[in-house]
């Protein structure tokens, strides 16, 4: 199904100064308060006109009618305008499609980059048509605002640094993420052997101390254990962690590689 679609707000031309293309895009779900004041002005307007109009007539059946009438038809502007501004205030997408699929992504994407896989599952489970995911982020991704290699590359960096993870955990966590193997291989291979193994050899010596007091073999089970569950290869890990235990003063000469 081919759909029209005005994708002017993606634009820089239609943000503000200092907007970015979240501002942009989610400006056309604010509520615009001169439609209120409008809205309000007039139906002040209409009372005092029909507070006139009635004062000539007095106080008779006609008259009471009249006001009742507006009385309604006020509370019923009133009301609309307070629905409205509440389903702006609480963010729900609008009931078009593409506008709803729009407004999805949006919320998602502020403030935690995820991948076109992520979205797109996000979709699915709002039973957003196919082909209206489709169009909408094929759209993101044209703008910017979806960029699996950025996220990788993001993802490789921040979990490496920050959780000590090697290549290959680095590459199991992309891979449930939905992005492409091609990608995956460029991210992570951004992380050199010399520089996996120095952060092998800091989380080592973070968690050596904790295993102080127990026998050798276990404290080399423990310390490549936890190597291995953060994807550094198994020659690797037991290097690092017996040049660990040799600075202690451990004897390693007849630890063989069954202790792992």
């Amino acid at each position: 199904m081919t759909r029209r679609t005005d994708w002017a707000e993606y634009t820089s031309g239609s943000a503000g100064p200092g907007e970015g293309a979240y501002g942009a895009a989610a400006a056309p779900y604010e509520t615009d308060p001169s439609a209120v004041g409008s809205r309000e002005d007039g139906a002040a307007r209409h009372g005092d006109g029909g507070a006139r109009h009635g004062g000539g007539r007095g106080r008779g059946a006609g008259g009471g009618r009249g006001r009742r009438r507006r009385e309604r038809a006020e509370s019923s502007a009133e009301d609309g305008g307070a629905t409205s501004s509440s389903r702006a205030e609480k963010g729900e997408p609008p009931r078009d499609p593409v506008e709803q699929a729009r407004a999805i992504c949006l919320r998602l994407l502020t403030g935690t980059p995820r991948t076109r896989r992520q979205l797109a599952d996000a979709l699915r489970k709002r039973e957003i048509p196919d082909e209206v995911a489709e169009e909408v982020l094929s759209r993101f991704e044209e703008v910017g605002l979806i960029n699996d290699g950025a996220f990788a590359d993001a993802w490789v960096e921040s979990r490496h640094h920050g959780r000590g993870l090697a290549r290959r955990a680095l590459a199991r966590e992309l891979r449930t993420k939905g992005v492409d193997a091609t990608l995956i291989d460029a991210a992570v291979s951004r992380l050199d052997t010399e520089q996996e193994e120095e952060t092998a050899r800091d989380l080592v010596a973070r968690k050596l101390r904790a295993t102080r007091g127990l026998d050798r073999d276990k404290r080399l089970r423990r310390l490549a254990g936890m190597l291995a569950r953060k994807g550094y290869p198994e020659g690797m890990s037991l290097r690092v962690v017996r040049q660990a235990l040799e600075e202690e003063g451990e004897d390693t000469e007849y630890l063989g590689d069954e202790a792992f």
